[in-house]
């Protein structure tokens, strides 16, 4: 014991307080929760989906008054039919119907893979005038294993039951023929229920990718 106490007052500094190597992975195994005053910074993680030759990603659960921005954040979005687009839409009753009435602008830059073409251009093909339909986020991506594509949904105070509901999305994809595009799309949903899921699919078949739902404070 004398062994033991001598190698645990080792451990302990002149304030009484632990040092940092008394602490190693094993010795915090068995910590459940935290306390309600540890911070855990701003942006927390709050579910991940993953698709793999999937018709849609819906997120149907944690979209509430928790936080007043959510944010979407896709990883490798790949369809498996060419020249697709990928959606969005939101929902007001827990995602049995996905049609929420709203007002968009789309706008991208366009880089061709062999330099012959560049443009700046807004596209009032993929925008919305009060419309119920899915937003589109990437237009015309490509199924190679070089055409995937990433971005950013941001959504705000989605759960406000006094205001319309914002939303900005910029995003990088590869268009089927061989584009690089940068779109940015804004817009907001013409609604004051509380959205409460969100939906993403293809305008058609399925797709891969991950998309992982973040709150922010």
């Amino acid at each position: 014991m004398g062994s033991i106490t001598r190698s645990f007052a080792n451990n302990i500094g002149t304030s009484g307080i632990l040092k940092a190597g008394a602490f190693n992975n094993a010795s915090l195994n068995n910590v459940t929760a935290l306390n309600a005053s540890v911070a855990l910074g701003n942006m927390v993680l709050i579910s991940t989906q993953t698709a793999s030759d999937s018709a849609t990603v819906s997120f149907t659960t944690g979209i509430d008054s928790t936080y007043k921005e959510y944010q979407f954040w896709f990883i490798n979005i790949a369809p498996r039919t060419n020249d697709t687009s990928f959606r969005f839409q939101t929902s007001t009753d827990g995602g049995s119907n996905y049609g929420v009435t709203a007002t968009t602008t789309y706008f991208l830059a366009s880089h061709y893979e062999d330099d012959t073409v560049t443009n700046l251009t807004y596209d009032t093909g993929n925008d919305l005038a009060q419309g119920t339909g899915f937003q589109i986020l990437f237009s015309g991506n490509g199924n190679g294993a070089d055409e995937s594509g990433i971005g950013i949904l941001q959504l705000f105070n989605p759960a406000s039951t006094t205001y319309v509901k914002h939303f900005i999305s910029t995003n990088q994809y590869y268009h089927a023929d061989n584009i690089c595009i940068n779109s940015n799309v804004a817009g907001y949903f013409n609604t004051t229920s509380a959205i409460n899921a969100v939906q993403f699919k293809m305008n058609s078949g399925n797709m891969d990718g991950t998309i992982l739902m973040y709150g922010i404070k």
